[in-house]
């Protein structure tokens, strides 16, 4: 998938999730809709981006949802 599609919707995700979640959970709750919602292709190309570029085009938030996407266990088989 294409990582600036995957970047945007990343932030219109963290946008909606700033307004509903309290600050210091908001983090955590867009990496749980990125681990519910996407399929692990497109969270292993968001993770792979953040690591290469630090995140670049991400929001603050989706940045730390995706580090602590990453720093997650990794998924079975």
């Amino acid at each position: 998938m294409n990582i600036e599609l995957l970047v945007k919707m990343a932030n219109e995700i963290s946008e909606f999730f700033a307004t509903e979640s309290p600050p210091a959970q908001a983090a955590e709750d867009v990496a749980l809709h990125l681990r519910r919602f996407w399929e692990p292709r497109m969270r292993r190309q968001i993770i792979a981006h953040a690591r290469a570029t630090g995140g670049a085009g991400l929001s603050e938030l989706a940045r730390r949802a995706v580090e602590t996407l990453a720093a997650a266990p990794p998924e079975p088989a």
